[in-house]
Order: structure tokens, then C-alpha cells, then sequence
């Protein structure tokens, strides 16, 4: 009888890459097809995020504070001190600044989820698939929300939304829409048409570039941990010496230190960036 064969390198990356959906695909477009494991992560992280702020804020005291405490009260003051930096309207600041914080929280623990070994979860579920009497080869599972881009184009539709109803509430339905066909080229007739495409390119352009600048490095930053992963699973089959796995211990460590950065620079961009866009709501061609 021949030995089963594990996973190629082709597959595995593969099967890690691909999500649990509610029912298979019927074309390349499909809008029936939820990823269901981004929703789960995305909820529970949105949850938990949610719990840690209510929670120091219940705690808060006038005396010396504890560490946790302090350190949201300097997270919240940095997000202020951003929000008064860019929206000038101290009424707007009064939704934008705890919104601003919230995106920071939410973002910075689906980016955080890059950091758990890569297999431990989704073995678990194969586990939990096998119990039930399922192929535990189909039990996908993809635990990085924010590596997937229908969450992070959802992350700036929302953005999107946001500054539409600033646009509307501060400058009033009759004057956006009079700012749409006269900026920025004029209010001449011949331009309106101009005018109205630019604005609307604009809009895309930064919808689709604030979604995928966050895609784009949390996904370049999942391939990567699958890649050292893969090199854990050849120094096991290794028989040349301990050079593969040492290397295999030393590029996880290095990675994994900086991709703590990554992962709270990218939930800082996306934050200044919402808050720049929400700014320029509230400014007038």
C-alpha cells in the first residue's frame, strides 16, 4: 500500500487561503456568498474590543490609575488630539473622535489575529469538522479578518457612507449637491459634467485605495507567516542537520516582531485616513 502524502506546498497555501462560505460559488461574482469565518472573527473582535473600553471606562478612577487604564486613556488622548488636528467642528468631533478609536480598537485586534500560529485554529476546526462526520480536507477557515478584502472595502463603504452624511448635514443637500457639479474646476455650465465625474472618481478612488491599502498588507503579511509555517513542516521532514528548523525558529521570531508594527500601523493609517476624509466633509470648495 503507498504512504499517503501530506499537502504540496501549493495546497496548503491554498487550502489556507480559501474561506468558509455559506454554500459554493456560482461565478466570479456571486453577492449570495458570505465568507462567514470574516463575519464570525469580525463580530467576536468587534465584541471584545467593545468590552475592553466599556471596561476601562467603568474603572476609571481620579487617582493613580492601573496600567490597563492608563493606557487607553493614552490611546484615547492620541485619537483626540488627531481628531481636533483634522476635524474642526468640536460638534462633529463628538461622534468622529470615539468612532476614530473604535475603528483603531477593531482593526488593531482582526490585524492582531496574524499573530496566532498559523494552523491552530483552523486544526481545531478540522477537528471539530472530523467530529461531525465531515471531510476534515474541506474545513476552511481564515481567522485574519482584515486579510480578506469583502471586510476591509466593507471597512471603507462604511467610511464612505459616513462622509456622505457629513457632506449632507454640514453643507445641506442643495449646497453638496452644488459642490459636486462646481468643484473644482468652476461653476460654468460647459463644466458641470467635468466636474460631477472628477467627484465621483474621487470618491472611488479613495473608497477602493483606503479598503485595499489594508488588504493588500495584511495579506502580503498572512502569505508570509504560511511561508515560514511551510519551513517549520520541511524542517520536520529534515534530515541534514538542525540549520532548516533554527532558521525556521529565527524567521518566525523576526517576523512576528515586526509585524507588530504592521499591524498597528496599518490600524493607525486607516484611522487617520477616516478621519481625513471625514475632515474634508466638513471643508467647502
Amino acid at each position: 500500500m503507498a504512504a499517503e502524502h501530506g499537502p504540496t506546498a501549493g495546497e496548503y497555501i491554498g487550502h489556507h487561503l480559501t474561506h468558509l462560505q455559506n454554500k459554493p460559488m456560482q461565478g466570479v461574482i456571486d453577492f449570495s456568498v458570505y465568507n462567514l469565518d470574516s463575519i464570525f472573527f469580525s463580530v467576536v473582535l468587534g465584541i471584545i474590543g467593545s468590552f475592553l473600553l466599556w471596561k476601562a471606562a467603568k474603572s476609571a478612577t481620579s487617582g493613580v490609575p492601573g496600567r490597563f487604564q492608563a493606557a487607553v486613556e493614552i490611546l484615547v488622548e492620541m485619537v483626540d488630539n488627531q481628531a481636533k488636528g483634522i476635524v474642526h467642528n468640536a460638534n462633529s468631533r463628538k461622534l468622529v473622535a470615539p468612532m476614530a478609536l473604535t475603528v483603531f480598537v477593531w482593526i488593531f485586534l482582526m490585524n492582531a489575529m496574524d499573530l496566532l500560529p498559523v494552523d491552530l485554529l483552523p486544526k481545531i476546526w478540522e477537528m471539530i469538522f472530523a467530529a461531525g462526520g465531515h471531510d476534515p480536507h474541506h474545513a476552511y477557515l481564515r481567522v485574519v479578518p482584515t486579510a480578506d478584502l469583502s471586510t476591509t472595502l466593507g471597512l471603507s463603504v462604511s467610511v464612505l457612507l459616513v462622509c456622505i452624511a457629513y457632506n449632507i448635514k454640514i453643507k445641506g443637500a442643495g449646497g453638496w449637491v452644488h459642490e459636486l457639479f462646481t468643484a473644482p474646476f468652476g461653476a460654468h455650465p460647459l463644466l458641470w459634467p467635468v466636474n460631477f465625474l472628477m467627484q465621483m472618481i474621487e470618491f472611488a478612488a479613495k473608497t477602493v485605495s483606503h479598503g485595499m491599502r489594508l488588504f493588500g498588507n495584511m495579506y502580503a503579511g498572512e502569505l508570509v507567516f504560511m511561508l515560514i509555517a511551510l519551513m517549520g513542516g520541511a524542517a520536520a521532514m529534515s534530515l541534514s542537520g538542525v540549520l532548516l528548523p533554527i532558521g525556521h525558529i529565527l524567521a518566525g521570531t523576526i517576523w512576528a516582531i515586526f509585524h507588530i508594527m504592521i499591524i498597528t500601523l496599518q490600524a493607525f493609517i486607516f484611522m487617520m485616513l477616516t478621519l481625513v476624509y471625514i475632515g474634508q466633509a466638513h471643508d467647502a470648495h
